[in-house]
């Protein structure tokens, strides 16, 4: 054996040696691999390329300009007959009220709201639990519309939702642990929160509910890391804004367009969320009702300069900077609102056929809009629903053609003064389109459209603020309009306004829609079917009985070669509580709550 003078054979050194870097190897490897896992985070990058990025869902609406299209085309107008249940998962417990979330996927792992302010983590691949997190809801909260959630977001290893009192939560992604829980607003004053947060460059995006109750509707930007506030934007005339603390500037110009100080308890709830178009880099906010809802109280005769009595800026599109919360500009469009007639539905921005920058939008108030990207600017509208019955039209300007006769009647003109005169309103207060949300196919160019077809008797009487009560000054009974069906999916080509197939359903539906580049057109409804339509014709290619209402919004990804697709089963939402004779129509509806996932049969 070789030895040096003093040392160890060298042999032995040599072994020594390779022992040496196997085991510092080995801790690199460990340490990169530890390093993987505690970085694995969504990034602002993952959520601009939610579309294309096939096997994770992390925005609401499959990519921030809410298109809900899908570029997985596995399953298909072939074979969509082959799709069965995966794995299905109940939420368990009595607490099972209109489902009207949409479902994340991330890192093999599902995560989904349910009502009542919880969310669980489910394993991807065999639909078990992995934790859940239930709010503790305080007495008194004062949701208008059920206590439904209509979903999450994620961001770092954090995922965040809002819950019924009016606060926003964050998650760890892998535990389930609160990292930071913070108020929005007073839920003793009527606020609330429902919508899926939005996050835009390390930013949390939210806005507010509890339009029913003479709130002001604002949208509110975070640091995602400690939830601080950065920014603020009320979206009624005459509110200050906020940035970084301080006051920055006023929305709109005080009384421009309110009388008096009604401005104080507007309404304009943003209750729905936002989009956010990447190529212009803006927020697109929609905003609730004016309070109250009698509009002799806020100058609802012919406007005079200036607009008063627009009431901006209530019932209207707004595009908002991310960093500042500045207004970029606004599209209203039912001023000198007098029907309930939100302007909260999503704002989907997309490519028009011959190349032009386009946002569209289909507003409760029954009309189509085509707006521009760039500066909000009015393209074109055109009816969706049947029998509209307050506006003739829509004019050069992108306002409504009053038909002031069809405006519920001022009650100090009656000669009682307790209630004003009835009219019979198409469409009803909740609307040609709720908050279901449209979809956007890039393979037919149209878009597809739950709408219901529905009426309603309306009346105006007198109110008093007094918060947290409800601040409506109306009566109304909602009434369908034909015998056969309410709900009907409509295929609308944005170019033309043209409805290209109808798919007509019973009961009203209440629930998202997707589209895939295998050419299917998904959607539920209230019976409990889970249906595939094909993108050009309507065509019913497939359908499975979920066991409730299906009010909640489908997704789609792809996992170890295959394509799956869930949706969430639960009836419940605003229809049951405020749809009159609608409301016993469908009376029978069971509520329940279920995701159900499902692949192609081999």
């Amino acid at each position: 054996m070789l030895r040096s003078a003093g040392t160890k054979p060298i042999e032995i050194r040599q072994r020594e040696e390779q022992m040496k870097r196997f085991i510092m190897a080995a801790s690199v490897s460990l340490m990169a691999l530890a390093a993987t896992q505690v970085t694995a985070q969504v990034t602002e990058e993952d959520l601009a390329n939610d579309q294309a990025s096939t096997d994770q869902v992390v925005t609401n609406g499959m990519g921030r300009n809410l298109q809900r299209f899908s570029p997985l085309e596995q399953v298909n107008k072939e074979t969509v007959s082959r799709l069965v249940p995966a794995w299905a998962f109940s939420m368990g417990g009595e607490k099972q009220r209109g489902q009207e979330t949409q479902p994340l996927v991330y890192d093999g792992v599902m995560y989904v709201t349910g009502s009542y302010s919880r969310l669980y983590a489910i394993d991807v691949h065999t639909g078990k639990e992995l934790w859940q997190y239930d709010a503790r809801l305080p007495e008194g909260i004062l949701p208008c519309c059920d206590v439904i959630n209509r979903g999450a977001a994620i961001y770092g290893d954090k995922i965040f939702f809002g819950t019924l009192d009016a606060r926003l939560v964050a998650l760890d992604l892998k535990t389930g642990d609160v990292v930071w829980n913070k108020k929005i607003a007073d839920y003793r004053a009527g606020y609330s929160y429902t919508a899926a947060p939005l996050i835009v460059n390390g930013l949390i995006i939210t806005g507010n509910s509890g339009g029913e109750f003479g709130i002001v509707g604002e949208v509110q930007a975070r640091d995602t890391e400690t939830g601080e506030i950065v920014w603020t934007r009320p979206v009624i005339e005459g509110h200050m804004g906020t940035l970084n603390g301080q006051e920055s500037t006023m929305t709109g110009t005080l009384n421009a367009t309110w009388p008096g100080d009604l401005w104080k308890t507007g309404g304009g709830a943003t209750w729905l969320g936002g989009s956010y178009d990447i190529d212009t880099n803006t927020l697109v906010f929609g905003t609730g009702n004016p309070a109250p809802w009698n509009s002799h109280l806020r100058n609802a005769g012919q406007p005079t300069e200036g607009n008063v009595g627009d009431n901006l800026y209530a019932a209207s599109r707004l595009g908002i900077d991310p960093a500042t919360g500045e207004i970029k500009w606004h599209f209203q469009t039912t001023p000198r609102e007098g029907w309930d007639f939100d302007g909260v539905n999503e704002v989907v921005a997309y490519t028009d056929r011959e190349g032009n920058n386009r946002f569209a939008t289909a507003d409760r108030n029954g009309f189509f809009y085509v707006l521009n990207r760039d500066d909000g600017a009015f393209v074109s509208a055109t009816p969706f629903v049947r029998d509209i019955s307050w506006a003739s039209g829509i004019d050069e300007n992108g306002r409504p053609i009053y038909n002031e006769d069809n405006r519920p009647g001022d009650p100090s003109a009656a000669a009682n003064g307790d209630k004003g005169e009835m009219v019979f309103a198409v469409p009803s207060f909740l609307g040609g389109k709720n908050w279901m949300p449209m979809a956007y196919s890039q393979n037919t160019g149209n878009f597809y459209v739950p709408s219901n077809e529905w009426g309603m008797d309306i009346w105006n009487e007198p109110v008093t603020y007094r918060e947290g009560a409800a601040y409506l000054g109306s009566g109304f009974t909602i009434k369908p309009l034909f015998e056969d069906y309410i709900g009907s999916l409509k295929a609308i080509d944005p170019d033309s306004g043209e409805i290209k197939w109808e798919y007509k359903n019973d009961a009203p539906l209440w629930g998202g829609v997707m589209t895939t580049a295998g050419g299917l057109v998904f959607f539920g409804t209230p019976e409990g079917e889970f249906k595939a339509l094909d993108d050009e014709t309507g065509e019913e290619l497939w359908s499975f009985q979920t066991g409730s209402g299906i009010v909640g919004q489908p997704v789609t990804w792809e996992m170890d070669g295959q394509q799956y697709v869930s949706v969430v089963s639960g009836w419940g939402g605003a229809v049951p509580l405020w749809g009159g004779e609608v409301a016993n129509r469908v009376n029978y509806l069971n509520q329940g709550g279920m995701v159900w996932t499902f692949k192609l049969a081999n």
